[in-house]
């Protein structure tokens, strides 16, 4: 029995930044009472993320149902020309397609959105907004309509749209601002769910995100920094059970005609370590300092000398590497009618980048126009998962070591993993606890679209998840 039939009028999305199926659909689910009631009476599996699978662009990519290449947006920051040093923010600014709720807005659906990344700056939108964890503070225009923004302030105080510095070593604020961060959400998100009509609810909450990256490592028996009976052993655990609750107090307002959904934009696991990407470069005489530099910096501080250089990279969950391309760059080395050979070469010493004890780690290593049917905007040359996403690639320079352990950028202990969650509970479904494959984050809009009677757009890339019994 399908499930588009009959009555299927509301949509309530709860997406959970980076929550990882293994903890939830494995390790957990006995003490999730709330999100296995869901996928007791509806579906669930593993959803793979977009490449890359990072909160910019995959949420996104999920709600246009747009691959990141025709979006043009490779990540937080992406390069804005063809210069060495101008990167933009990617806010909603850059997001050129329409979204779910942009589409049913227009159908003359009631929407309410909290949190959804690349909403900020908020745009008009047929109910409520609340901006995301790009907005840089309350004092923004963070709200549709702007008054909103003093019943949030009425309601809650200082509203917390991110922590504020979530690699940090003093774990009890941050675990402090964590829970607030998250309780203020849910507070607005259950406000607005009683006193607004809606047909169309979704917030996301980033909390996850925040405390996996940073106690993976007192959770993780097998994490190299695990200290055995350390006081953080259960702190991502007890705050999956708090979200639990909370989501359990969000499903009173889901009424019989609401479609639940619960889903992640990618996943998590332990970090193994860092690869110094540029230092590679450096120590292989394909990246060259102007000067020495004596102590760790980001390289867009150090002084480069480009016309002696052929490639440089960029650090985060996933490295973005960039060619001097003669024509392309302002001081181009690389011979264009050469490019394509340079980088298959490139590729293969890349790939074969070994750990710290020179033992393989099953590198990555994309070309964008493999990943992607169009590439708009200034795409990198390359997409490196280092490990396969198990190192994080670290930019800085000044290093002089290939590998480390600390973060360049402050205390991080989780990488991104490619598959999160999808968890749907229809009503009266006819079904229960029903196990899905081959579900990809890219359907999720059409799924939404099809269940509120809004026709899909023909250029979506997703399908409609269909569930059969």
């Amino acid at each position: 029995m399908s499930f588009f039939s009959k009555r299927k009028k509301k949509v309530m999305v709860i997406g959970l930044d980076s929550a990882a199926p293994q903890l939830i659909f494995d390790q957990w689910l006995d003490r999730l009472p709330n999100i296995r009631s869901l996928m007791g009476r509806g579906a669930y599996g593993p959803m793979r993320s977009c490449d890359p699978p990072i909160t910019v662009p995959a949420w996104a990519s999920m709600m246009s149902s747009k691959n990141p290449g025709r979006l043009g947006v490779y990540g937080f920051r992406n390069r804005a020309d063809y210069s060495y040093d101008n990167l933009s923010i990617a806010t909603s600014n850059a997001i050129k397609e329409d979204r779910v709720w942009d589409i049913l807005s227009r159908a003359g659906k009631k929407v309410i959105l909290i949190g959804v990344p690349q909403t900020y700056p908020p745009k008009p939108v047929n109910g409520i907004m609340v901006t995301c964890f790009l907005t840089p503070g309350i004092e923004s225009h963070c709200t549709h309509p702007p008054e909103f923004k003093q019943e949030i302030e009425k309601l809650v105080g200082e509203y917390l749209f991110d922590v504020k510095d979530f690699r940090s070593e003093n774990k009890d604020k941050t675990l402090e601002q964590i829970y607030e961060m998250t309780k203020k959400r849910f507070m607005i998100a259950k406000h607005l769910l009683h006193k607004e009509e809606w047909d169309y609810f979704m917030m996301v909450e980033m909390g996850i995100d925040r405390i996996q990256h940073a106690f993976w490592k007192y959770m993780d028996a097998t994490h190299r920094k695990h200290v055995l009976g350390n006081p953080y052993e259960n702190a991502i655990f007890e705050y999956y059970q708090y979200v639990d609750r909370e989501i359990g107090e969000l499903l009173a307002f889901a009424d019989r005609d609401t479609t639940v959904f619960v889903v992640s934009d990618h996943g998590a696991k332990k970090m193994e370590g860092g690869i110094c990407v540029n230092e590679w470069f450096i120590q292989n005489n394909l990246l060259t300092l102007a000067e020495p530099v004596s102590s760790p910096m980001p390289l867009s501080k150090a002084k480069i000398n480009w016309s002696a250089t052929q490639v440089w990279g960029e650090g985060g969950y996933y490295s973005r590497v960039f060619m001097n391309v003669k024509g392309r760059e302002p001081q181009g080395i690389i011979d264009p009618e050469g490019y394509e050979e340079y980088r298959n070469n490139l590729i293969k010493k890349i790939e074969a980048i070994p750990d710290h004890e020179g033992k393989p780690i099953g590198t990555k290593v994309y070309k964008p126009e493999d990943l992607y049917p169009v590439v708009n905007e200034i795409a990198p040359d390359l997409i490196v998962y280092f490990g396969d996403l198990s190192w994080r690639s670290v930019g800085s320079v000044g290093l002089n070591t290939l590998h480390t352990f600390e973060n360049d950028t402050g205390p991080d202990d989780a990488n991104h993993a490619q598959y999160g969650i999808f968890v749907m509970a229809p009503p009266n479904a006819g079904f229960s606890n029903h196990t899905l494959e081959g579900l990809q984050l890219m359907d999720m809009a059409p799924t939404i679209l099809r269940l509120m009677d809004v026709p899909v757009p023909s250029d979506m890339e997703g399908h409609v998840v269909s569930i059969v019994r």
